[in-house]
């Protein structure tokens, strides 16, 4: 019972109590508290829930349960979160997690925590299994699939579990993690009304983190966080202009690859200098796509040389020194191509071009590769293998 008197003696420091004070609560002596905390002797029994209630814990709590239970949980999250991880794009080991987050289900059933964890990764097995598909509506525009994506059980399962388990979480990145996959995954299904809820549910644009950060800080810090900001909104503007003109089909091709130019000059609005560092990874994706709608504009010549513009982005992206005081607000954005890729960038151009789903790409693909300059392209690529 040392871990029972130990634990007695923290909670009561923790609240700023007296022995004295729990003494009188229970009806004991405050020698009976010394000898408790002491390890010299136990509390009856039946004291207990009027302990645990005192210092407002669970009895688990009380012996150090939770404490321990706490860490397995968190542990068997991380395990599944690290492991889906590299589950991105590709099926590594999507049975794997699926099979991880229900037998942490089946020790902690109910868990918040794990039943997110599960639907985060059936939202991403459904990708990985089945993917994500498009269609054109009448009016010319990129729309989901809706009536395959609905057939989809682990999107399905994935739903349910998110509904359930959203109104327990509190805010933070757990929350921020389950909103944005649901909300997603409300698109995918055609549930267009609950998606704007949740959207109707966040901050504002000046409430989100990047932004509240400024306010936290003065000075030289608060500069560093006005910087910060700005790369998360240039970085979140490019990729909507990409967006956009995926999803508007009635835009002519040169006017799309117009349109990426523009996305790629607004980094340079952030790195003066050109060296866009690990944002080079980002860049290298949109030169991809710009080079699709160049072909379909039937400027051959401009298409190859959006692709050696991206090769040399992606060369540079994976030659770039892992420098942690410089990385600090550049590399989470890098972070979905490493994870994607697990290796170098460069060598993947080829199989992830265009990097984006749009409407022609197995044509436009085996028409660029039956020129020979893709060809040549290619084995640029593979300068590391």
């Amino acid at each position: 019972m040392i871990v029972l008197g130990e634990r007695i003696k923290e909670l009561r420091r923790r609240d700023g109590r007296t022995q004295e004070a729990l003494a009188s609560e229970l009806g004991v002596t405050a020698q009976a508290v010394s000898r408790w905390e002491k390890g010299i002797c136990c509390p009856d029994m039946e004291l207990i829930p009027s302990i645990a209630n005192f210092f407002c814990v669970s009895i688990d709590e009380l012996f150090g349960y939770d404490n321990e239970r706490t860490k397995k949980i968190d542990a068997l999250y991380e395990k599944i979160t690290s492991r889906n991880a590299l589950n991105n794009g590709k099926d590594v080991c999507i049975d794997e997690c699926i099979a991880l987050a229900r037998e942490a289900l089946i020790e902690f059933p109910g868990n918040d925590k794990l039943t997110a964890a599960l639907a985060s990764v059936l939202y991403n097995a459904g990708f990985v299994r089945r993917g994500e598909y498009h269609v054109d509506s009448p009016d010319g525009f990129e729309v989901c699939d809706v009536r395959r994506h609905r057939a989809y059980p682990e999107w399905q399962e994935a739903v349910k579990l998110y509904e359930k388990v959203l109104p327990a979480l509190n805010s933070g990145e757990l929350r921020h993690r389950a909103v944005g996959e649901l909300a997603q995954l409300y698109q995918f299904i055609g549930e267009h009304e609950k998606a704007a809820l949740l959207a109707d549910s966040a901050p504002a644009l000046n409430g989100s983190k990047q932004f509240l950060r400024i306010n936290a800080f003065d000075g030289k810090e608060a500069v560093a966080a006005r910087v910060d900001a700005l790369i998360d909104t240039v970085y979140s503007a490019a990729d909507l202009i990409a967006a956009i003109v995926r999803g508007d089909r009635s835009l002519p091709p040169a006017t799309a690859a117009g349109l990426l130019d523009d996305a790629v000059a607004m980094f340079g609005l952030v790195f003066k200098n050109g060296d866009a560092g690990k944002m080079r990874g980002t860049i290298a994706s949109i030169y991809l796509l710009k080079s699709y709608y160049l072909w379909l504009a039937d400027d051959h010549d401009g298409a190859f040389e959006s692709l050696d513009r991206a090769l040399e982005l992606a060369i540079a992206f994976d030659d770039e020194p892992v420098a942690e005081a410089y990385v600090s607000p550049l590399l989470r954005h890098a972070k979905p191509l490493e994870c994607m890729f697990g290796r170098e960038l460069t060598p993947e151009l080829p199989e992830i071009w265009p990097f984006w789903d749009v409407p022609e790409a197995g044509r436009v693909k085996n028409e660029m590769t039956a020129d020979p300059r893709w060809a040549a392209w290619e084995r640029k690529t593979r300068r590391s293998l």
